[in-house]
């Protein structure tokens, strides 16, 4: 497996990461505990270094399998977990809101730390920025938690790109992690630039646009309400049929390269910067596979032109969340 350097941190990763939160939250109901960890100890033999959860995945629960899976292979892998929202049961009741106050956070991350078996947190992110709470005073809280050794590396996720240099400005920031891929290419305008001048990696969330790039999701496709698709404009029956032309865009690249769709949309990010890890999710050892297979996928600069090309022609329909989810994004 391929390594990958985080901007100008020494942190250093698998060329791609493990998105986890799939294996306890979010899609569907939570998978066989059993399964997951063997899948998750599979993904280390195969090389895989970088994993990523989060409290609120759960809430909890997927910590603690991340934590049981990876506890033989300490010092081997890189475990990145999240703060931000408030799971605290009074607010549980409904969505669960922000919450980055500075007390919080250290509350936060004894958690954390309790639930991944480890004594230092290899890479914290803020979950999404809480506009009650200056980004200055959670960088400088995550900064006592470095200088305590509970925490290695600081990233954000989804923040704007003023918030990014705010809190670069009082600790250094190692990754955001934003969603990024062929079907939402927002972070080209603004964020990349930023990150490549400050010297910040890039971690895209969702690379195979939470399963549709894959090519086996189509407009007749249905979604238990237990998945959050069934949710998000961007896979209703309408959208998905426009979308598939983006589709066979991929399919016709992957045909001449004898690759998946699905490798090509992976490959297609890994060209962009020698800074950019993808963490794509499964609870699939053949899907697993798959994706550790876009590593070597070779993309020409004439392979990005051509993508490019096609793409510009192909108008993306449906927003990536309802609205009360993307107005946390971005700030």
């Amino acid at each position: 497996m391929q390594k990958r350097k985080l901007g100008n941190s020494n942190l250093e990763v698998s060329a791609i990461g493990l998105g986890c939160m799939g294996m306890s939250f979010s899609y569907g109901p939570p998978k066989d505990t059993q399964e997951m960890t063997a899948l998750l100890r599979t993904a280390v033999d195969r090389g895989i270094t970088f994993f990523d959860t989060a409290e609120v995945y759960g809430p909890f629960t997927n910590e603690e399998l991340v934590g049981e899976a990876l506890a033989p292979f300490r010092g081997q892998v890189i475990i990145a977990t999240k703060f931000g929202f408030d799971i605290s049961p009074n607010s549980m009741k409904g969505s669960p809101g922000l919450n980055s106050r500075p007390e919080y956070i250290k509350e936060a991350v004894e958690g954390s730390l309790k639930r991944l078996k480890v004594e230092t947190i290899d890479l914290l992110y803020q979950h999404r920025v809480d506009p009650n709470v200056p980004i200055e005073d959670v960088a400088g809280a995550v900064k006592e938690l470095i200088q305590e050794g509970k925490v290695k590396h600081f990233g954000l996720s989804e923040a704007g790109v003023q918030t990014i240099r705010r809190a670069h400005a009082v600790q250094p920031v190692t990754a955001l992690q934003s969603e990024y891929s062929l079907w939402w290419r927002k972070p080209e305008a603004e964020v990349i630039p930023t990150l490549e001048e400050l010297g910040i990696g890039f971690v895209p969330y969702s690379p195979l646009g939470k399963g549709f790039l894959t090519g086996k999701i189509d407009e007749n496709a249905t979604f238990d309400s237990s998945d959050f698709r069934s949710t998000l404009p961007r896979f209703t029956p309408e959208a998905l049929k426009a979308n598939q032309a983006l589709i066979n865009l991929l399919g016709s690249i992957a045909e001449q390269k004898q690759v998946t769709p699905a490798q090509i949309a992976i490959a297609w990010l890994l060209a962009q910067k020698p800074w950019i890890v993808p963490i794509p999710g499964t609870t699939k050892l053949h899907r697993l596979d798959e994706n550790i297979g876009a590593v070597s996928v070779e993309l020409t600069p004439d392979d990005l032109r051509d993508i490019d090309d096609a793409a510009s022609k192909i108008a993306v329909q449906g927003a990536r969340y309802p609205e009360k989810l993307e107005q946390m994004t971005g700030r």
